[in-house]
């Protein structure tokens, strides 16, 4: 699922996949904000300790 993100080669926020897929340019991005998909994934790492630590 594309989050809407910032693609600092273009200056413009659009929606682009965790591979670097921009839906709006139908082209792969480089240069772009992925915090988001960052941020998730920590979240995910995150909880998934937690769960094998409650034992």
């Amino acid at each position: 699922m594309a989050k809407y993100a910032f693609n600092y080669d273009s200056g413009e926020y659009e929606y682009i996949e965790r591979d670097g897929f921009s839906i709006d340019r139908g082209e792969y991005v480089y240069n772009w904000d992925d915090s988001e998909y960052r941020r998730e994934e920590e979240e995910r790492r995150r909880e998934e300790r937690r769960m094998w630590n409650e034992d």
